[in-house]
């Protein structure tokens, strides 16, 4: 009886190893059928990784630069070689920059050239700040109540309590500056 289980014990392992050997055969004739695709395919991910990562080490070196040209332009504003360096590595962090320095002196040119560009926020600031600067309302997206508070108030000091108050009521009740609004509203009652 211990002959014939191991006679079935070799017979097993002869089958497991003739699968073993039959499917080692099939993954080489596909291999030499489709050696040239599966070359292309291997290929072109591993183009695609290298890409990828130069690409992102590239990003990332730009980043870096402008990062820097902002450091040095917040110690020195002028400095024309951090400027630009700024505007070829991140030009929306340089519009924002321009921005920034053109609501601080007041700037109008720079925030109307601002309030033309593409970046839609950064333009609706720019229409806004520049409205603040020279006193003349502006319709902005970002800042509509504010707008409205100052359209309020600009009525109430050229006598319009009529239009200060249609103006105060555009506010909504959750708004930040609704209290202020309300404020605004009550000297109107001294106005009239």
């Amino acid at each position: 009886m211990s002959i014939k289980d191991d006679v079935e014990y070799v017979k097993k392992e002869l089958s497991s190893d003739e699968k073993v050997l039959e499917s080692a055969f099939k993954l080489e004739t596909f291999y030499k059928k489709y050696k040239v695709v599966i070359l292309g395919i291997v290929g072109a991910v591993l183009l695609f990784v290298i890409a990828t990562s130069v690409m992102d080490a590239v990003h990332a070196s730009k980043l870096e630069a402008a990062n820097q040209a902002l450091l040095k332009l917040e110690k020195n504003p002028e400095d024309q070689a951090a400027m630009k360096a700024l505007e070829e590595n991140n030009p929306k962090l340089f519009e924002l920059y321009r921005f920034s320095q053109a609501a601080k002196k007041q700037d109008t040119q720079t925030l109307t050239d601002l309030s033309s560009g593409q970046n839609d926020i950064l333009a609706d600031m720019s229409r806004y700040t520049k409205g603040a600067i020279v006193k003349v309302p502006v319709d902005s997206k970002l800042y509509k109540e504010l707008s409205y508070f100052e359209e309020a108030y600009i009525a109430i000091k050229q006598g319009d309590v009529a239009k200060a108050k249609e103006k105060l009521t555009l506010i909504d009740e959750r708004s930040p500056i609704a209290a202020l609004a309300r404020l605004l509203e009550h000297s109107t009652l001294k106005a009239k």
